[in-house]
């Protein structure tokens, strides 16, 4: 594939765990907590992330060990990107799936991990550590949805 760059042609399912890795945007979105409606299973995003989720950088501080640091972290595979819903349309993981390009902003794109925070996509200034916040009542930080749909201001 002459002049193609890897997520231009390979299916996810395709990608090596490096290719996999470097696809991931930096954003911190899929770190947030999410409520899931019993009813409907419509899923709300909130404005509070996992407590390894470093805020500024948008990287987990304990990725290798997250899965057994976080019972409930769930490590993002091509089979699980194509059932989760609740990936903000901005992820690439979703984006690749849908058979849609990356965005200027994505690192792999720009050339630079800054991007992401300049474009506004991620987390960074935009959400509180869980370990400052009741997660058993999160409905106070449930994110509008065209907010996180739109990767607009968290603090809307």
């Amino acid at each position: 594939m002459s002049g193609k760059k890897f997520w231009e042609y390979k299916l996810l399912e395709e990608l090596t765990p490096t290719e996999w890795e470097t696809l991931c945007d930096g954003c911190g979105r899929c770190c947030l907590h999410k409520l899931e409606a019993t009813d409907t299973g419509e899923v709300s995003y909130t404005s509070v992330a996992c407590r390894l989720l470093d805020l500024y950088g948008c990287r987990c501080k304990a990725y290798a060990d997250r899965a057994l640091l976080i019972s409930d972290c769930l490590t993002l595979t091509p089979a699980l990107v194509s059932e989760c819903t609740w990936l903000p349309p901005t992820c690439a993981y979703r984006r690749i799936l849908e058979g849609r390009p990356l965005p200027w902003w994505h690192p792999l794109i720009s050339g630079s991990s800054e991007t992401v925070h300049d474009a506004g996509i991620s987390l960074r200034d935009k959400a509180v550590s869980e370990i400052y916040v009741d997660t058993d009542d999160l409905d106070p930080y449930i994110i509008p949805e065209d907010v996180w749909r739109g990767g607009g201001s968290l603090s809307s």
